[in-house]
């Protein structure tokens, strides 16, 4: 056990460091030894990004360390979901995350999306330059978020229309919606009739993990 404690530990530590490739080798040999892959991302990878959410939030970590983070998390991902696919899991949630119509930067929206996936989301991205009537099509697939991002004053607006889209096909409250971006603010958030905001992509996971909990408990309740 104390050999297992030590092995997530050290995961755990190369992940917030950005050490990809010691990362993924120390996946493998630990799945060679037995480990579950279930304790690697639940007890090291897991707590490795939201840790590295909490250092972004503090200022202790800046984009550049939240990025490498990030690519670690993707490196060690690598030879774990082949073992995690032959495991039942509860899925965390689903969310499907586009950059709106007339908006093509997607670093923000990427960072997110390898956040989310890390802290055991199922992901649909939908890339940037995103219809409303995209949005309404991920929707319905059974998603329990929908997470805009726009990096442009201009697309801002966009943000708007597809959430009066997802209304307009009765997708709502069923589907909570998320929305973040440089220019987006809490103030335009309610305005828009968004379900909530965050500005960094650690506060998305804790924001996506309530969004969730509140979609479900929607779709479980009285008709």
């Amino acid at each position: 056990m104390k050999d297992s404690d030590s092995l997530i530990a050290r995961l755990r530590s190369y992940v917030l460091d950005g050490r990809a490739e010691e990362a993924a080798r120390l996946v493998e040999a630990a799945l060679a030894d037995g480990v579950p892959a279930g304790d690697l991302l639940d007890h090291a990878l897991v707590p490795a990004m939201d840790e590295a959410g909490r250092l972004f939030e503090s200022g202790d970590f800046f984009v550049p360390e939240l990025l490498v983070a990030a690519r670690a998390m993707k490196a060690a991902m690598e030879p774990l979901e082949p073992a995690l696919a032959g495991q039942p899991r509860a899925a965390t949630g689903t969310v499907a995350l586009g950059t709106v119509s007339g908006d093509l930067h997607d670093i923000g929206k990427n960072l997110v999306a390898t956040m989310l996936r890390g802290a055991g989301f199922t992901v649909i991205d939908l890339g940037v330059d995103v219809t409303p009537a995209q949005f309404v099509e991920a929707a319905g697939r059974g998603v329990d978020v929908i997470g805009l991002s726009a990096l442009l004053t201009t697309t801002m607006v966009n943000m708007r229309a597809a959430i009066q889209a997802l209304d307009a096909a009765h997708l709502r409250p069923r589907v909570k919606v998320m929305v973040g971006g440089a220019p987006v603010t809490p103030a335009f958030a309610e305005t828009i009739g968004a379900d909530g905001y965050s500005d960094n992509a650690g506060g998305a996971v804790a924001l996506a993990r309530r969004l969730v909990g509140e979609a479900r408990a929607h779709a479980n309740g009285p008709a």
